[in-house]
């Protein structure tokens, strides 16, 4: 049996930073890469995966809360949605963040902010897997994580309905909750559980699926999770076999670049380059499934296409064209 989180008082997460007296930054020690060393403490003098994990921690109770009551939706782009409940916590975590760390870029996929690649930058994906979240399935997660250069010093993925928080630090392993996590030792994609999630790229999507249908019947199984965040954190926890998709934002993957690494994996986009937070495409897995996953795949439409031009990877529709936004209020029955 896994170990539970510990549950956050909201109380003592919801009252204003306490500001104390802070050391001057520490000079910057860095040779090549960014170390967990040159983090300054927060505001309140928490480290930074403590900030993390206790926003988080927050920001999945706001999200169960709301579970079950009425949301406002507004369609971004094809199969693309935002509530008011993702507006909400994202501002709870921004509100949290920049308390704790003034001097830090904030990004968060609901509201624009620093660049994931300029300096110190918390990256925040307030609800991944709203259209789960918003149809009533309970698999959806909430991901806070500092990235310093593009490089992810911290990543913590929470499922607040299963009470289970993925989190990793730099050079310090991966846990979901307490206990250390592995990818899966599988070897071969025959034997293997894939995961993949649809992008909202159209062709994207189609390719993705194209993929599975031409590997089929030579793997165990196929998971569509809904969720990203999560396919790539149960890829880092050998849940999964291996995860892959087509395209992702920032906020999506970056908790799981650092958890899947940390956990003993690799992570590439799908020319077989090691992924960064603005990569072409992700495949999450250990070294050797990744390597056969690239030989079984090679020449495969999904590999090669050319990356979605901007404006259609933020919305699904050529040039970015989409319908006029809609708003809807719905009242969802989520599953029990």
């Amino acid at each position: 049996m896994r170990g539970r989180a510990p549950r956050a008082r909201l109380a003592a997460l919801t009252a204003p930073c306490h500001r104390r007296t802070v050391e001057p930054d520490r000079p910057n020690r860095r040779a090549e890469e960014p170390t967990l060393a040159d983090i300054p403490l927060s505001i309140s003098g928490k480290t930074a995966i403590q900030v993390a994990r206790e926003t988080a921690a927050r920001a999945g109770d706001m999200l169960v809360e709301r579970f079950h009551q009425a949301k406002s939706i507004t369609f971004k782009g094809r199969g693309n949605i935002v509530t008011d409940v993702d507006m909400a916590v994202e501002s709870e975590v921004m509100a949290r963040l920049g308390c704790e760390y003034p001097q830090m870029g904030l990004l968060g996929e609901e509201s624009a902010g620093a660049r994931a690649d300029s300096g110190y930058v918390w990256i925040v994906d307030p609800l991944d897997g709203t259209r789960n979240y918003a149809s009533g399935v309970p698999i959806f997660s909430v991901v806070i994580a500092l990235a310093l250069d593009g490089e992810v010093l911290v990543g913590v993925n929470h499922d607040p309905v299963r009470n289970e928080m993925f989190h990793a630090e730099k050079g310090g392993g991966a846990y979901l909750n307490d206990d250390p996590i592995r990818v899966s030792e599988r070897s071969s994609v025959e034997d293997s559980i894939l995961g993949m999630d649809l992008s909202y790229n159209n062709d994207g999507a189609r390719n993705g699926l194209a993929l599975v249908e031409k590997l089929w019947p030579g793997l165990q199984t196929l998971r569509v999770m809904g969720s990203a965040a999560l396919g790539i954190s149960y890829a880092a926890a050998g849940r999964l076999d291996l995860y892959f998709h087509h395209q992702l934002e920032p906020w999506d993957q970056v908790a799981g670049l650092l958890l899947v690494r940390e956990a003993g994996g690799i992570v590439t986009d799908r020319t077989g380059e090691p992924a960064g937070l603005y990569s072409d495409g992700l495949i999450a897995s250990s070294t050797t499934l990744v390597a056969d996953f690239m030989r079984q795949t090679d020449g495969m439409l999904w590999r090669t296409a050319d990356p979605p031009d901007s404006l259609t990877r933020a919305t699904g529709y050529p040039c970015g064209l989409s319908p006029r936004s809609i708003s809807v209020s719905t009242l969802l029955t989520p599953l029990k």
